[in-house]
């Protein structure tokens, strides 16, 4: 990685700022995508694909007993 590229959160949040988001949903997408990280052991995502989705969004349903609507914000995050 290009020493001066931006790290990942930062093209996300320019990312959504682009798109006139709230800083509430902002907060939350981040808060999602690092969670999703920590979850592979800190594995950047763009080594991950619809496997890892589909595991972390299963972990959330089964362990974490969320409901749909969550597993869809943590998707869309």
């Amino acid at each position: 990685m290009d020493a001066s590229a931006p790290k990942l959160l930062d093209q996300v949040r320019d990312a959504i700022r682009r798109k006139h988001y709230s800083i509430r949903t902002e907060e939350t997408y981040c808060d999602w995508i690092r969670r999703y990280i920590l979850f592979h052991d800190k594995k950047h995502p763009r080594d991950m694909g619809a496997a890892e989705i589909e595991r972390f969004l299963t972990h959330l349903a089964v362990a974490g007993k969320v409901a749909a609507s969550t597993q869809n914000q943590a998707l869309c995050a």
